[in-house]
């Protein structure tokens, strides 16, 4: 087959296989979609970090190439950058390539800049959440200009553009693959669900002490929590102390499907996290037909069925005022599909110059 334009996409990770189903669900989610909306597009992946390999494979029919960084520093981060520069080099010169995008404002665009600016090519660099904070000093050593910038949200530009003095042109959504869910479940047996790794930066310490605050007043309730991670023997521990093991099960790493599954029988999603992008976890329960209570608000206008909250306090009222409803509104809100993200992305990277 013939291509009229190759994409490089430069990554920190990409799925070792096609059943890697957790990692980056969104990011591997909006590249498929962007070869299945364009047989003609040549997407070259470029992946530094993860998988653990460096062996050249096919994911999807899309090339990926994997350089199995392994978040190492000093002379291997050196030798990593002359390797990803060298193959870029050598694409370049078998394709020409017509735009790169990076994911996240981090090695990544720093590599993708340095080889756009010497071969004239356009960049783009998707600012996805914590890159957008004071403490990423990319940003400053490489300069990427605003238009070379794509917020993942109102939130993610308004924040970078406080800490960096420069409000990205650009903001393009996560989008979900509406495909992936099955048929609505006739019963929600699940009042309340969080989701995500567990790490320090999720919080959900808070999740389970909301879970210990709610059963006081709904006896009954059935919580779960999907993810694995550092935090587990701590949130395992305060399970027990607050004597919710009836009530709260730590369900662990669950394949993609089997995440959507859950979500699709619970009523709540409670996402505790004090920062965030743009959860595709939280537009994943919505169109679950879950209602979302967060702290973080990822756009200027509202979302339906999605509480945004100020205290710990007044999330659990809200979500004891849900579940205590007489009726409930399990509507599949879309605010995005995968197919409206990716039609936006490549009008934007693959336009005529």
């Amino acid at each position: 087959m013939s291509h009229n334009k190759t994409l490089v996409i430069l990554t920190p990770g990409f799925p070792k296989d096609e059943t890697d189903s957790t990692c980056l669900p969104m990011q591997q989610q909006l590249v498929e979609t962007l070869q299945k909306t364009d047989p003609n597009l040549n997407i070259i992946v470029l992946s530094f970090q993860y998988p653990y390999h460096n062996r050249e494979y096919g994911w999807r029919g899309i090339r990926v190439i994997p350089f199995n960084g392994r978040n190492k520093g000093g002379i291997a981060r050196l030798t990593l950058r002359q390797k990803i520069l060298a193959v870029l080099g050598r694409i370049h010169e078998e394709h020409t390539i017509f735009s790169l995008l990076s994911f996240w404002y981090g090695e990544c665009a720093a590599i993708g800049h340095l080889f756009a600016k010497r071969n004239r090519i356009c960049h783009y660099c998707w600012i996805l959440g914590q890159d957008a904070k004071k403490e990423n000093k990319y940003p400053k050593r490489t300069g990427l200009k605003a238009n070379e910038l794509i917020a993942l949200s109102d939130s993610i530009s308004a924040t970078f553009e406080l800490n960096h003095g420069l409000k990205p042109l650009h903001i393009i959504t996560p989008g979900i693959n509406t495909s992936l869910f099955g048929a609505t479940p006739i019963e929600k047996n699940i009042d309340l669900l969080a989701v995500g790794s567990l790490i320090r930066l999720k919080r959900f310490e808070i999740f389970i002490e909301i879970v210990a605050s709610i059963k006081e007043n709904i006896p009954g309730i059935k919580a779960e929590l999907i993810g694995n991670g550092p935090e587990k023997e701590n949130l395992s521990a305060l399970i027990k102390k607050l004597d919710l093991q009836d009530t709260l099960n730590i369900m662990g790493e669950l394949p993609y499907p089997g995440v959507l599954s859950r979500m699709q029988k619970a009523r709540i999603l409670l996402h505790p996290s004090v920062y965030e992008g743009f959860s595709g976890v939280c537009m994943e329960a919505l169109y679950a037909g879950a209602h979302v209570l967060s702290f973080c608000r990822p756009m200027n206008t509202g979302i339906q069925q999605w509480h945004i909250v100020s205290s710990v306090e007044e999330m659990t009222q809200r979500a004891i005022n849900i579940l205590n409803a007489t009726t409930y509104d399990s509507s599949n809100i879309l605010y995005c599909s995968i197919e409206e993200a990716a039609t936006k992305m490549r009008a934007l990277i693959l336009q005529e110059r």
